[in-house]
């Protein structure tokens, strides 16, 4: 074996010697700068121990079959492996995407009319109807769940009151698979409506005005004014608030458990209503991290497919 050159070995001499000198400026440069970063310090330690750690922590419970303060023991990928045949996961995530396509559509169709009303010259008191619109929004929705539930009572709810004053028959809304849905999404709208209007609005005040009345100058009128010119520039927002309509759906928790309580035969339950209900009443709280981890990566991978397929339609036209 051939002595190695005197060149080497000054290297490696510089290169001992470098590396506790790197380590003794690291550690000057944080002894200099440890006033700011104390002060920062408490967003770290809550962004560690609130966030960090739980989900390093359910990734090692999804890896695990545990009930508490019972034994724990190693299982690996085996609550995943038995997930992927759970059919009331699936059928949660099933209902989530029968949620998403009855309500968001709707609402955000309404959203864009009510914004371009709203921005609209011809309008009075402006402020008024914006700050009514969005009330729905800051509504509790505990108190608009219950209030719903007895709008749409069979036997005594004022909807089918009022139906029957036109000669319908009662509509089974709570008690039906595909009515209940309907139900959910009808109260999703009206407590959503006015917080997607309020982005619609803001996307709408970045468009110069400029554009629309030149469009009437030439014989549009205000529909195709509204489909030709003002949609197309407000395709980013409408993005935007569809992919925080899809996250919103997902997670849909309190509407549900409050209007239809999951039901009726499982038909309006959601995955994290899944989640909930493994977690805290059958207490298998490993299962339930998996669940939460499989639940998380469907929302990314829908909302990235999603994204892209609108980016990409837009880049088309």
């Amino acid at each position: 074996m051939p002595a190695p050159s005197q060149g080497a070995l000054e290297v490696d001499r510089a290169r001992v010697i470098e590396a506790p000198t790197r380590w003794s400026r690291s550690i000057g440069s944080l002894w200099r700068y440890r006033w700011p970063l104390l002060f920062i310090s408490p967003f770290f330690v809550l962004f560690a121990v609130f966030f960090v750690y739980p989900i390093a922590f359910s990734l090692w419970l999804s890896l695990h079959e545990t009930r508490g303060l019972a034994e724990t023991r190693f299982v690996g990928l085996q609550n995943f492996a038995t997930l992927l045949r759970d059919a009331h996961f699936w059928g949660s995530m099933a209902n989530a995407v029968i949620l998403f396509v009855i309500y968001v559509p709707v609402m955000t169709a309404a959203a864009v009319v009510l914004a371009s009303v709203l921005n609209a010259g011809f309008v009075r008191l402006q402020g008024l109807w914006r700050a009514l619109v969005f009330v729905p929004h800051i509504t509790s929705m505990v108190a608009a769940g219950y209030t719903f539930r007895l709008l749409l009572d069979r036997d005594s709810g004022y909807a089918n009151t009022a139906l029957g004053w036109f000669g319908v028959s009662p509509v089974p809304w709570l008690d039906d698979a595909w009515w209940a849905r309907i139900s959910i999404g009808l109260l999703m709208v009206w407590a959503w409506l006015g917080y997607n209007t309020v982005i619609m609005l803001a996307g709408l005040q970045t468009i110069p005005r400029e554009l629309v009345e030149a469009a009437k100058v030439d014989g549009a009128n205000r529909r195709q004014a509204l489909l030709r010119i003002t949609v197309p520039l407000l395709k980013p927002v409408i993005v935007f608030a569809v992919t925080l309509s899809i996250i919103g759906t997902f997670s849909m928790f309190t509407e549900p458990l409050i209007l239809t309580r999951g039901g009726p035969a499982r038909a309006t339950e959601t995955p994290v209503m899944q989640i909930f209900t493994t977690t805290f009443a059958e207490l298998k709280y490993g299962y339930a991290a998996a669940m939460a981890y499989v639940y998380f990566a469907i929302v990314v991978v829908v909302t990235v497919v999603q994204f892209r397929f609108m980016t990409r339609s837009d880049d088309v036209l």
